[in-house]
């Protein structure tokens, strides 16, 4: 009988056989596409967990701010009078608040010109601001009789006008762009002459009312005409708002404020007057805000249940099911389980706070693992230690002298007590006069070249015959403050007089603060020469913190080493020697803060797993790669085997079919 084969030209099927063979060689490539879709779902399922950490992250660090535990709130009876807000240093109480007179900015306007785009005049003007006192001040004409005009010092500011912003708009652009603490502004009376220049006070205040003087760079005096105006004498400018100060009363207590925003008046309360109420009292109520409290140790507990929930999931197993979560058996989730409950194992440590257990204000671990809250006992906590909640979860610093403040930490610093010696106050930088000071300004003596906390100016007096060496002091003051070179960075003066001898101190304190005068021609005049006894250089704070020398900077002493390593404290003042302790803890949101940073650092665990999952995936995509061009010479060769065979059989087929003709005829040939 003949061969069967569905090939070429037999009925071998070749494609049939290929294929099932290439199914038998095929399986360890689907065995690396099943690893391969293991590992994706695996790094997948830590990417839900990441993102699921970094949103505990979160909320750890939000509930880890002082503020979320130390909540205050303050309400007026009126709030059209004033609105307020408290920090919370703020103390509880009840106070009569009456606000006879609100902080205004004076309002000076000059004379009218028939053009806003014509020059004006050249020159330099210069603003200086004080406190206009005596004499009287008729509202109708805008001008004050028989008053003084004393500088506060703040600086005296200059603005240049030339040729290119000598029109009354290039002078309204020079003055706003220079930052002289004046705003400008042009008003269009609807006169013959409409184009009015206005100025404003940036500050409000009764010192800031402004003295204006302008110096003439050509004959043409227009400028000065227009713009020249001191309270004192020659007014060129009308007063359309007097600069004045807030006038209010606490619990009768009358207080005047040069702002309308206070935050000096009562411990940790800023007070925002907006209108008079000069016959009836409002209420103004301080309260500690136990609400918030209470509502930040509830959103503590479902941050700390949702990372748990979610560790839980990513996981779990069900024997009933007997199925298991993506991240099952993942040594990384366990030990990351492990790492947030070891957290609220132990107690808070440093003291900062009476508080050193979540179950100490009601918050307690339940059989699931998850956190819960007895609302009954945390009420009696915030009732009890209101001011120690913060301690539990914020990193805090508590210190029992109430000149030393906690300023900072660094990530070296471990909770403690740390006693706390100072050695060495700072001091800020300065020089004296040996010497009563001249009071006749003129331009033989009317410079300075001053050198600040490593700064360097000439400052230029205004000449003129000083009434006493306090309102000389007040001018060196002004001029100095009013530096550029000083003023852009912040760095000032005080000037005060003794005896008619002049004493000019930096503001800053520390090794950085100097004062020197090096030069100008009024140095000798005015008693202050450079170096010697009368020459003082700041120094910054010395001491020790837990038995350490630390470092010292201005007023913040830093401790160097030991287990109190990057703790900061603010030296306001004091006695020299021991100084008590300074108490320091990590709370709980603070310390799964700093656990959370750290599992998910680039680094840390979860991106060392992830990483090496993405490897693998790496390592498996090649083999696969490497398998299925294997694969597909083995199917080639596969193929031309059985299409060898296939032609074989065909062949055989043939002469089978020949031979069983060339029988039959025999067999004819037989019977015949």
């Amino acid at each position: 009988m003949g061969l069967s084969s569905a090939g070429i030209g037999s009925n071998l099927d070749v494609d049939g056989i290929v294929s099932k063979l290439m199914s038998v060689e095929q399986q360890p490539l689907r065995k690396l596409a099943k690893q391969e879709a293991s590992y994706q779902a695996k790094l997948s399922g830590f990417g839900t967990l990441k993102g699921a950490l970094s949103q505990f992250q979160t909320s750890v660090r939000g509930l880890a701010d002082i503020s979320k535990f130390q909540g205050v709130r303050v309400t007026t009876a009126d709030p059209t009078i004033a609105t307020a807000n408290a920090s919370a240093t703020a103390v509880p109480g009840n106070y009569a608040l009456k606000v006879t007179q609100v902080a205004q900015a004076q309002k000076l306007v000059a004379a009218g010109t028939f053009s806003d785009i014509a020059p004006v005049g050249k020159g330099v003007i210069s603003f200086d601001f004080g406190t206009v006192s005596a004499g009287s001040f008729d509202a109708v004409t805008g001008k004050y009789t028989g008053a003084t005009f004393t500088t506060s010092g703040s600086g005296v500011k200059t603005v240049t006008i030339d040729a290119t912003n000598d029109s009354l708009a290039g002078v309204r652009d020079a003055i706003n762009k220079a930052g002289a603490g004046v705003t400008a502004t042009i008003v269009n009376d609807g006169g013959s002459t409409p184009y009015r220049l206005a100025l404003t006070s940036d500050k409000t205040g009764e010192a800031m009312s402004m003295k204006i003087a302008v110096t003439n760079t050509e004959a043409d005096t227009g400028l000065s005409a227009l713009l020249n105006h001191d309270p004192a004498s020659a007014q060129a400018l009308v007063q359309t708002s007097t600069a004045q100060n807030a006038k209010f009363t606490i619990d009768g207590i009358a207080v005047s404020k040069a702002t309308n925003t206070v935050s000096d008046v009562i411990g940790g309360v800023t007070l925002n007057l907006l209108k008079t109420n000069p016959d009836t009292a409002t209420a103004l109520t301080i309260a500690r805000d136990t609400a918030s409290v209470t509502t930040a140790v509830n959103a503590f507990v479902k941050a700390y249940n949702d990372i748990s929930q979610n560790l839980l999931d990513a996981a779990a197993y069900n024997p009933a099911t007997k199925q298991a979560a993506i991240l099952n058996g993942e040594a990384s989730v366990r030990a990351m389980q492990g790492q947030v409950r070891s957290v609220l194992s132990t107690s808070v440590a440093g003291g900062a706070g009476v508080f050193s257990r979540l179950s100490d204000i009601g918050v307690t671990m339940q059989k699931d693992g998850l956190l819960g809250v007895d609302s009954t006992k945390l009420s009696a906590a915030i009732s009890s230690n209101f001011n120690d909640f913060s301690g539990l979860f914020a990193a805090i610093g508590k210190s029992s002298d109430s000149l030393i403040g906690y300023s900072g930490f660094s990530p070296a610093t471990k909770p403690g007590a740390y006693d706390v010696v100072v050695s060495q106050l700072a001091t800020k930088g300065s020089t004296s006069g040996t010497g009563v000071a001249g009071k006749t300004i003129g331009a033989g003596n009317d410079t300075l070249d001053v050198m600040l906390n490593g700064l360097t100016a000439t400052i230029k007096l205004t000449q003129k015959t000083y009434a006493s060496a306090a309102d000389l002091a007040a001018e060196v003051q002004s001029k100095i403050n009013g530096a550029a070179a000083f003023s852009t960075v912040g760095a000032a003066v005080v000037v005060t007089e003794s005896g008619g001898a002049l004493t000019i101190a930096s503001t800053k304190y520390g090794s950085a603060s100097k004062v020197s005068i090096t030069g100008g021609t009024g140095q000798t005049y005015l008693n202050l020469p450079t170096g010697g006894v009368t020459e003082l250089a700041g120094a910054d704070v010395q001491g020790t913190i837990n038995g350490l020398p630390a470092g010292g900077n201005g007023q913040l002493l830093t401790s160097n080493s030991g287990d109190s390593s990057g703790l900061a404290l603010s030296i306001a003042g004091g006695a020299l020697g021991a100084r008590g302790k300074l108490n320091f803890s990590q709370g709980y949101a603070h310390q799964f803060d700093k656990l959370t940073t750290a599992m998910l650092a680039t680094a840390g665990p979860l991106s060392a797993r992830t990483d090496g999952i993405a490897a693998s995936i790496k390592g498996l995509d090649k083999a696969q790669a490497d398998m299925s061009a294997r694969l597909a010479v083995t199917e080639k060769r596969y193929r031309a085997q059985f299409t060898a065979l296939d032609l074989t059989i065909s062949k055989m087929n043939t002469t089978s079919s020949f031979l069983s003709q060339q029988l039959a005829q025999f067999a004819n040939l037989a019977s015949q």
